[in-house]
């Protein structure tokens, strides 16, 4: 449902919670601020923003659709 730690910094460049915040404000990044002054960013706003396209589909994954 969020991005993980790790995530937000990979998205940032940033370690500390408020170097990651001026960034996601600098980049446009709806983002809210945790009481612990961390930030929490949902993964769904992430992917609509940068257009994340559905992974592959894996050769031996079962065909759902032909279950319908």
């Amino acid at each position: 449902m969020f991005l993980t730690p790790e995530e937000l910094v990979e998205l940032t460049h940033r370690q500390r919670p408020a170097a990651q915040i001026r960034a996601l404000r600098a980049m446009g990044i709806e983002h809210r601020v945790r009481p612990d002054g961390k930030p929490v960013v949902l993964r769904a706003h992430i992917e609509a923003l940068l257009g994340a396209a559905k992974p592959p589909k894996r050769r031996g994954d079962p065909d759902w659709s032909a279950a319908r």
